[in-house]
């Protein structure tokens, strides 16, 4: 159970799952001019702050008077901060691996500590803390190769190594992006209002029952669950093409194949032409490409994955929905990549199982498949066929 949440406030309840974490609690946004004030009197860095589009804090890139850049992030007021001190720490245990997958640092305050707890002006007890700013190209703002989606799919698969030794007494903890918890979500689909759209996330649902009793079965450990093209900063110009990944804000115990469904569908077309044949995942082939050269998945992660795609289209067809009703203010933020979900409904509203089930065998067969390390924990499997 999530640390923040009660007895009464089970994922079976979608609104309450909904609301774990900050998701659906509005607050009073803090100014630029305040961020400033607390850069400099809890960390000693006069500069200047700039407010970043977020999903649920207030985030700041703040660029100091000698010019160094960094990121300030104050959260929701509803966060937990044990789940904040399990992204901060998850943080720190990669970069200490090295710059295999290069992460954001955190700064200490002047006391030593490196989540402030404060209260700020409008009276809300909260927490902030400092980070690196990573120089590039947020991965959303940009085109990319087959090449360099290799790249993105190679860090992947070396994250999902560096995470697999970390543990934290809040990874356990229930969000509504752990594509898991999806059939809890099932009661929001009467929310949505166009009768089309409903039906489209009925029939994914449905679907999505067919594997949900194997997503138990796989193995699991701590992962990102958020590898979306806005947490990947690139540089087609560097030698190393990602240059960092940021915003460990999901990361969650879940499936080794949820982690992965999370990044394919960050790579499938927003514009999809009415036609079943063609090839959702064919930019997606290239990330899986350069993860299975890092990493396993075993045939039925592979057989599941589809399906898994398919739950987190429909989770953010919910969950965006629902949040955009609650906080309208933001919605136009909430909502940025709803829209394409509903005609990659379609498509796979039209897919045969059969299709789905082998739709990525071909990636196993031809890619560089890595024996099994040590750090891979192996958990009964069920099969799909």
């Amino acid at each position: 159970m999530n640390p923040g949440m009660t007895a009464d406030h089970r994922p079976g309840q979608p609104d309450l799952l909904v609301s774990a974490a900050g998701l659906s609690a509005a607050h009073t946004r803090m100014g630029e001019d305040e961020a400033e004030h607390l850069v400099t009197r809890y960390w000693g860095l006069p500069g200047h702050a700039t407010r970043l589009a977020t999903e649920k804090d207030d985030t700041f890139a703040v660029r100091a008077g000698d010019q160094r850049a960094f990121i300030l992030k104050v959260t929701n007021p509803a966060e937990d901060p044990r789940e904040v001190d399990l992204e901060i720490q998850l943080m720190r245990h990669v970069a200490r691996a090295g710059s295999a997958v290069p992460v954001p640092r955190l700064f200490d305050a002047l006391d030593g500590q490196l989540l402030m707890a404060l209260q700020d002006a409008a009276g809300q007890s909260r927490h902030a803390r400092l980070m690196s700013f990573i120089a590039g190209t947020p991965l959303d703002s940009t085109s990319s190769s087959a090449a360099e989606r290799e790249a993105v799919g190679w860090t992947l698969g070396r994250l999902r190594h560096l995470t697999s030794s970390f543990s934290h007494p809040a990874q356990h903890r229930v969000l509504a992006w752990d594509v898991q918890h999806l059939p809890c979500l099932r009661p929001l689909a009467e929310t949505i209002a166009d009768p089309e759209h409903r039906d489209l996330l009925q029939a994914g649902l449905a679907r999505f029952d067919s594997i949900a009793g194997i997503v138990p079965t796989l193995r699991r450990q701590v992962l990102h669950n958020d590898f979306s093209k806005s947490n990947i900063i690139v540089d087609h110009a560097a030698a190393r093409f990602v240059q960092g990944i940021i915003d460990f804000g999901d990361a969650v115990h879940t499936a080794v194949a949820i982690d992965v469904a999370t990044a394919l569908l960050n790579q499938l077309p927003r514009q999809i032409p009415p036609n079943p044949d063609v090839d959702l995942f064919a930019d997606g082939r290239d990330l899986l490409r350069g993860y299975l050269s890092v990493a396993d998945l075993t045939d039925t992660e592979l057989a599941t994955i589809p399906y898994l795609v398919l739950g987190r289209v429909i989770a953010r067809a919910l969950i965006t929905s629902y949040r955009a009703a609650l906080l309208p203010s933001n919605a136009a933020y909430i909502l940025r990549n709803t829209a394409p979900g509903w005609s990659q409904l379609r498509w796979f509203r039209d897919q045969p199982d059969d299709r789905l089930t082998t739709l990525l065998s071909n990636n196993a067969s031809h890619a560089s498949r890595p024996g099994r390390q040590h750090h891979d924990r192996a958990q009964p499997e069920r099969s799909l066929s």
